[in-house]
């Protein structure tokens, strides 16, 4: 059986794609709509992803550099608890 994965490891798969648009992210993360949009506001609203218009209509989202920061705490983070559970 799988495990649901925490909102952290679902923030953590957005910010792993860099740049993308909203279907590549809904697809590559795994999610619904619903939850794509929920994501990207409260990113959005936090500074860590920025919208990026590339024309009319498209637009992308790029991860900032404070996005960068956390996903990086957060792999750190990953990394350590997965060592715990090993030993």
């Amino acid at each position: 059986m799988e495990r649901r994965r925490s909102n952290i490891e679902v923030i953590a798969d957005i910010l792993r794609l860099g740049e993308a648009g909203k279907t590549e992210i809904m697809y590559s993360a795994n999610m619904s709509y619903f939850q794509l949009q929920k994501y990207l506001s409260y990113l959005l609203q936090l500074g860590l992803i920025d919208k990026v218009t590339v024309g009319n209509p498209i637009v992308t989202y790029r991860v900032t550099a404070k996005g960068i920061s956390l996903l990086r705490n957060i792999d750190g983070i990953m990394e350590v608890l997965q060592m715990k559970g090993d030993g």
